[in-house]
């Protein structure tokens, strides 16, 4: 063995030997033109330990739902739907049309698709880009970076053990907001709301912020713990109703497996930095997932105005990418925490 490949296969065993995994600045293969920064400060995830729905192949959701309006098949919809033609939709129906499951999921919730795919012991989903990255270039000094993040399904939490808001398609995003390249706030989507932070108050890993993944909803939190969100944008300090868990169980790292976007707000378009990327589904502008069931639906109910299954989630585009606010418009006031407040329980 000369002395070189010595050389680099002892300092191979002390890197692996000194630097656990979560210390570890994990290699991203991004594509050129993606802002050094927007990868320097990406979030990384915890999902929950027990969560058996995954972050999914964005491609699956389509290799198993059909576009219905009104529960209907669409005459002359293309065939197949992909990524690069799901735009097309567009034109029969708008946001009336909703991705399907092909298999009924209040007959079957188990099917192999809406499990999507652990992360391996690097942070990277096998063979799934679970996650898409829009830099959105504000003005001179200030991006907004989302980092958008896929399940197939989304489990809703238990309400005194009965199930409400189990849905087909789960879009979730943090966005980081910069100036002049350095992280300023981040905004935590939790359901229809969520939370914003200063960068210096959130936990992180090295310089990457930290995400918690809420088992089944997969709503963001900036701890992990138990967070009762009866009230929307405010944790509250006990466990009364809805309440969401998080724990530090698999670390996800989604900028392995993701495509990256450049969204100009002044012509409401996304440009690709990797040419082979598909562009067109992110103007889709209909559901991802089912329409709610009715009540009369085998296994629907509808309880205090909530269903058991509802509708399923707008994508990217309805997320509101170009923002005042660290906050989407709907939040008010827009309140960026420099602090994290307590957890309702130990992890």
């Amino acid at each position: 063995m000369g002395a070189r490949t010595l050389l680099f296969s002892l300092l191979v065993f002390l890197h692996s030997f000194f630097i656990p995994l979560e210390a570890a600045v994990l290699k991203r293969g991004a594509p050129p033109g993606v802002p050094q920064y927007a990868l320097d400060y990406a979030p990384l995830v915890y999902l929950h330990s027990d969560d058996e729905y995954r972050p999914s192949n964005i491609r699956s959701m389509l290799r198993n739902t059909q576009p219905l309006v009104n529960f209907q098949p669409i005459p002359g919809a293309p065939k197949p739907v992909t990524l690069d033609n799901l735009d097309q939709l567009n034109n029969f129906g708008g946001d009336s049309v909703y991705l399907t499951s092909v298999k009924d999921v209040a007959v079957d919730s188990q099917q192999a698709w809406l499990k999507g795919v652990t992360p391996d012991a690097t942070g990277l989903t096998n063979g799934a880009i679970s996650a898409a990255i829009l830099v959105n270039e504000k003005d001179a000094t200030t991006t907004d970076v989302f980092y958008f993040y896929f399940y197939n399904f989304n489990s809703g939490p238990p309400v005194w053990g009965i199930k409400f808001g189990d849905h087909v398609g789960d879009w979730e995003h943090m966005m980081v907001r910069f100036q002049n390249g350095v992280p300023s706030a981040l905004w935590y989507s939790q359901h229809a709301d969520g939370q914003a932070f200063t960068y210096e108050a959130v936990e992180k890993l090295g310089q990457r912020p930290i995400g918690y993944s809420a088992k089944g909803s997969h709503a963001n939190y900036a701890m992990g713990g138990r967070h009762d969100h009866t009230i929307p944008n405010f944790n509250l300090p006990g466990a009364f109703f809805l309440v969401d868990d998080t724990n530090k169980g698999v670390l996800w790292d989604p900028t392995l497996s993701a495509y990256y976007y450049k969204f100009d707000a002044g012509t409401n378009s996304f440009t690709s930095y990797n040419p082979a990327s598909p562009v067109n589904w992110l103007y889709f502008k209909g559901k991802w997932g089912d329409q709610q069931y009715p009540k009369e639906h085998e296994g629907q109910y509808i309880l205090f105005g909530q269903a058991r299954y509802s509708s399923g989630p707008t994508g990217p585009l309805g997320k509101e990418l170009q923002r005042k606010d660290v906050c989407p418009s709907n939040v008010k006031p827009c309140w960026v925490r420099p602090f994290l407040t307590a957890k309702l329980e130990k992890e």
